[in-house]
């Protein structure tokens, strides 16, 4: 499927009880996304599961719901249309972000949401090592970034 926006999606909401050809569908994708998951078109108990792990590393809200946000992750094996942060930024994203660079051991400080010099230091860094435009600013290439590191926390 070529996939030039979010929008372009066409596909079901799908929850734990669904089945048929569209959880199929879903459960190869999670596949293709690295995760471990039987394809049997039955979106049963572990198929949550497996969804909200990858909607942590996504950063979507882990719900284990299938909606047009997690089928856009799922077919760009990226994050997708998620909100620009700087430093300033304060919000459960922020603190989501610090999670995922602290599992990484690229952050050592509180986890509070509050995108600070700490966070934005972090950031750099990681976008040094990766051969991104280091200005802290996580934009789609950082959070593409992000989003391949270590996810303890989404386990």
């Amino acid at each position: 499927m070529a996939l030039t926006s979010c929008s372009d999606i066409n596909k079901p909401e799908l929850r734990e009880g669904s089945r048929g050809e569209s959880v199929r569908e879903l459960q190869e994708l999670l596949r293709k996304n690295g995760q471990e998951i039987s394809v049997d078109g039955i979106f049963g108990a572990g198929t949550k599961y497996v969804v909200g792990v990858f909607q942590c590393i996504m950063f979507l809200p882990r719900n284990g719901e299938v909606d047009n946000n997690t089928w856009c992750a799922l077919f760009r094996k990226a994050p997708a249309d998620m909100e620009v942060l700087r430093k300033g930024d304060k919000s459960e994203l922020v603190r989501k972000v610090q999670q995922r660079l602290y599992d990484d051991d690229r952050y050592r400080s509180t986890i509070d949401g509050d995108f600070g010099p700490v966070t934005e230091t972090a950031v750099k860094g990681l976008q040094k090592d990766k051969g991104l435009v280091v200005d802290g600013i996580i934009g789609e290439k950082t959070w593409n970034e992000l989003s391949n590191l270590q996810y303890p926390s989404c386990l």
